[in-house]
């Protein structure tokens, strides 16, 4: 039986800028993703001619650090900012 790695679902703080667009926290990392593609398909904010590439609305610049436009794997890295 494979070992559920616990770092990995282990609840985080979300911060109060990536609280807008995933909701408070605590929660896994893992649920934080799901949630932020949630959110981006919901309000279509992926670049329609490069889906890797996510255009910011005014909740994710703030999660992004001010850019307006960021690919999928540089999210996870600024996301990442915003967990402890």
């Amino acid at each position: 039986m494979a070992k559920v790695n616990s770092a990995f679902m282990k609840p985080l703080t979300v911060s109060a800028e990536l609280a807008a667009v995933v909701g408070k926290g605590p929660m896994p990392r893992s649920e934080v993703v799901k949630k932020l593609w949630v959110y981006i398909k919901g309000k279509n904010l992926q670049d329609p001619k490069a889906k890797r590439n996510i255009i910011a609305d005014e909740n994710l610049k703030a999660v992004f650090g001010g850019k307006k436009v960021v690919d999928m794997f540089e999210m996870t890295k600024l996301v990442s900012k915003h967990l402890s």
